[in-house]
C-alpha cells in the first residue's frame, strides 16, 4: 500500500468522522467544496428536471432555424453569485420573464434531494431576484451562534434559524411579541437569551413573575422593577401607563413643528427626540400571562381587568413612548377573558414553542401564518427550544435559542449590573439586592423585593 493511499484513507476517514461528530468543521474542513461543486455541475439539469426553466426567447429559435443550427435549449435562472458561508452555501439567482419566486419556493424540497442538501429556502431580494439559502447539515441540532452578529439600538440575537441565519428580536421594527410553550419546551431559555442579550443596552428592563419570582428575580441585578403577585403587576402597570402619559406630554413639548424647523426633525416618538432629552425605552417581561387573566373573586376579576386594560394600553400606545411587551405563557386563549384577543392583536411577533394543544397555536399564528399551526404543533418533545418564530407579514421560520442556563444569564446581568437605569414612576418596585435570604421575595410585600 503507498503512502497516497494510506493518506487518502486517513482523510476518507477523518472526514467520515467529522461528519458525524462535528458537522460543522466536516462543513468547513471538505462539505463546502463538494457542495459548491455539485450545485454548479448539477445546476441546469436540475433546474430542467424540477420545471425552473422557461423556452429559448422567439428570436433564438428564429435564428437557429435560419442557420440550420440545433435548437436551443430551455434557460434556467441566471446565477448571479454563489457565497460559501459557516452553514450551507446563498445562491443568488436572476429569474427569467415569466418565472416568479413563488416557482422557487415551491421546488425548494425537490432542490434539497436533488443537490443533497440538508435544507433550502428562499427569498425575494428585490424584483426578479431571489436569494436561494442551502444548509449543508442540521445547524438546530446543535446551535452554535456565529461569533460576530449585527448590533445596532433595541436588536438583539435570540436564536439560530434553519436557514443558518441569526434570528434577531428587533423592537424597533416589532414592538411588542407573544412567546407560547408548553412546559419543558424551552420558552424559559429563549427568555433568558432575550435578557442577556438586553443586559449590555440601555434599556430599562421590567419583569412580572407571578410564579413568586423563580424565573426573573435571580437576574434581579439588571431589571429596574419586578413585580411577584398580580397584585403588584397591577400596581407596576399602572405605573408604567403613567409614564407613558409623562413621556408623551415631552414628545409634545419638543415636537419642534415651527415652519423653521424641517419636517426631517419633527419628533413623533422618543428616538426623534435629542439624546439628551430621550428617555430610556423599557422592555416589560411577563413571565406567565395566564397568572394575571385568572381569577375566582369579584375583587381578583376586577384586578384582572384593571391588568388587562393596562396592558391592552401600553401594547396599543406604548411603542411611540420607548414601551415594549414581551408576553410569555404556556397557554393563550380566548377562555382567559375579555381583552385577550384584543392584546393578542397588538403583539406582532409570534413564537412558539412546543404546544399541547392545536387552539394555543391557532391563536399564535391563525391570524398571521395559518401553514405555521401545523409546524408549532408537530414539534417533537425531545427537541427542546425548537420554535416557531413569525410576524405580521405572514413569513416564518423554525428558530433554536442555544441553550443558556439561568447561572449563565445571571452572571451576564450581574456584570451589566451597573447599566440598570432608577426610574422615578418604578422606584417602589425597584428590587432590593442584599443578603441570600433577602434575595427570595415575599407574597405579602406589595412592592417587589429581591
Amino acid at each position: 500500500m503507498t503512502a497516497f493511499t494510506v493518506a487518502l484513507v486517513l482523510v476518507v476517514a477523518a472526514a467520515g468522522l467529522l461528519r458525524w461528530r462535528r458537522p460543522a468543521w466536516y462543513w468547513l474542513a471538505f462539505g463546502v467544496t463538494l457542495a459548491a461543486l455539485r450545485v454548479l455541475v448539477r445546476y441546469r439539469s436540475v433546474m430542467d428536471a424540477c420545471g425552473l426553466t422557461v423556452p429559448p426567447a422567439r428570436w433564438r429559435l428564429s435564428l437557429a432555424r435560419a442557420t440550420n443550427r440545433p435548437i436551443p435549449e430551455p434557460r434556467p435562472p441566471r446565477i448571479r453569485r454563489l457565497r460559501p458561508t459557516r452553514t450551507g452555501l446563498v445562491l443568488r439567482l436572476k429569474l427569467r420573464p415569466g418565472q416568479d419566486v413563488f416557482d422557487i419556493a415551491a421546488a425548494s424540497d425537490r432542490l434539497r434531494h436533488s443537490f443533497s442538501m440538508f435544507g433550502v429556502t428562499s427569498r425575494e431580494v428585490r424584483s426578479g431576484v431571489v436569494e436561494v439559502r442551502m444548509t449543508g447539515y442540521d445547524v438546530l441540532k446543535r446551535v452554535q451562534m456565529p461569533a460576530e452578529t449585527e448590533t445596532r439600538a433595541m436588536r438583539v440575537p435570540v436564536a439560530l434559524r434553519e436557514d443558518g441565519s441569526v434570528h434577531y428580536r428587533d423592537y424597533r421594527a416589532i414592538p411588542h411579541a407573544l412567546t407560547l410553550g408548553a412546559t419543558e419546551s424551552g420558552k424559559s431559555v429563549y427568555q433568558r437569551n432575550l435578557v442577556a442579550g438586553l443586559a449590555p443596552l440601555d434599556v430599562a428592563l421590567v419583569g412580572i413573575d407571578c410564579k413568586q419570582g423563580v424565573e426573573l428575580f435571580p437576574l434581579a441585578r439588571r431589571f429596574s422593577a419586578l413585580a411577584d403577585s398580580p397584585d403588584t403587576a397591577a400596581e407596576l402597570l399602572d405605573a408604567l401607563v403613567v409614564r407613558m402619559a409623562d413621556v408623551y406630554r415631552l414628545i409634545r413639548t419638543q415636537q419642534r413643528i415651527t415652519v423653521d424647523v424641517p419636517d426631517a426633525e419633527i419628533a413623533a416618538d422618543i428616538w426623534d427626540l435629542p439624546d439628551e432629552l430621550r428617555p430610556t425605552p423599557v422592555v416589560v417581561l411577563v413571565d406567565e400571562v395566564a397568572e394575571l387573566a385568572l381569577y375566582a373573586t369579584k375583587e381578583e376579576e376586577k384586578r384582572r381587568d384593571r391588568i388587562i386594560t393596562a396592558l391592552v394600553r401600553l401594547a396599543q400606545l406604548g411603542r411611540a413612548a420607548g414601551i415594549y411587551l414581551e408576553i410569555c405563557g404556556q397557554r393563550f386563549g380566548s377562555e382567559l377573558g375579555k381583552g385577550i384577543t384584543m392584546l393578542r392583536a397588538q403583539l406582532t411577533g409570534r413564537t412558539a414553542h412546543r404546544l399541547n394543544d392545536e387552539t394555543s397555536a391557532n391563536m399564535a399564528f391563525g391570524d398571521i401564518a395559518p401553514d405555521a399551526v401545523l409546524a408549532a404543533i408537530q414539534i417533537p418533545a425531545e427537541l427542546r427550544g425548537l420554535a416557531i418564530a413569525g410576524d405580521a407579514s405572514g413569513g416564518w421560520h423554525r428558530v433554536r435559542a442555544p441553550h443558556t442556563s439561568l447561572r449563565q444569564a445571571v452572571n451576564r446581568c450581574n456584570r451589566y449590573a451597573d447599566r440598570t437605569p432608577d426610574l422615578p414612576e418604578l422606584a417602589p418596585f425597584r428590587p432590593i439586592i442584599g443578603t441570600a435570604t433577602e434575595l427570595v421575595p415575599s407574597a405579602k410585600a406589595s412592592p417587589a423585593t429581591a
